[in-house]
């Protein structure tokens, strides 16, 4: 495991709770089809954005992927994906890294995988601009994301929550418009389901990476 100085650990405690979490909350269990459905579709030499404590690791498909990069801005959280590595059934490599300035070469990887991740990224769209520019020409983008509410009144609760949130739930902005943010970023979007939710909508999305915008 590639790991950079523990100096950069941000969420230890937040960590250990999201890994026991993990396994026993009823949503965690919830969202293990979305996990499913969208690391399944992922190809060739993949990079995992935002990895955590590798939750993602068991649904990769041997012969349609090649190798994993996977990274987390989380020394902590890497130490719990190194435990769960043993669960895949593909090469991961496992590194310390934001979104925001991803160590890899221009037009590296085929498809990216990104779930639950955008609503902590200090910079989204640096972040998305990131993926853009290390995905190949044609290479696919497999995100779903919890986003900001339809209603007006959900939207409003969730803007008052974000405090709370950001501080207990490792930077959590879960009022974030994900969608419109991935469209700006430059990515194609070739298909999106979105499952309702008064207080936390989500969205399944797959983008094709068209250009990349410097900036």
């Amino acid at each position: 495991m590639n790991v950079a100085p523990p100096s950069q650990e941000k969420f230890p405690s937040h960590a250990a709770f999201y890994n026991w979490l993990g396994s026993r909350s009823p949503f965690f269990r919830l969202m293990e089809p979305l996990r499913r459905e969208t690391t399944g579709q992922a190809y060739g030499l993949v990079l995992e954005v935002g990895v955590g404590t590798g939750l993602n690791f068991p649904f990769y498909v041997p012969g349609q992927v090649e190798r994993v990069e996977a990274v987390d801005p989380d020394s902590a959280m890497l130490v719990y994906a190194g435990r769960n590595q043993e669960k895949a059934l593909v090469p991961i490599t496992l590194t310390q890294a934001s979104a925001e300035a991803l160590p890899f070469a221009d037009q590296t990887f085929d498809s990216a995988v990104v779930t639950l991740v955008f609503c902590s990224v200090t910079d989204p769209m640096r972040g998305l601009q990131e993926i853009q520019r290390v995905l190949k020409p044609g290479g696919t983008l497999l995100l779903f994301e919890h986003v900001r509410a339809h209603g007006a009144m959900a939207a409003r609760l969730q803007d008052a929550l974000v405090p709370l949130t950001t501080r207990l739930c490792g930077n959590c902005h879960w009022n974030r418009d994900t969608l419109q943010t991935v469209k700006a970023a430059g990515f194609h979007i070739t298909r999106l389901r979105e499952l309702a939710g008064v207080m936390h909508p989500i969205i399944v999305v797959q983008a094709t990476r068209v250009y990349f915008q410097s900036g």
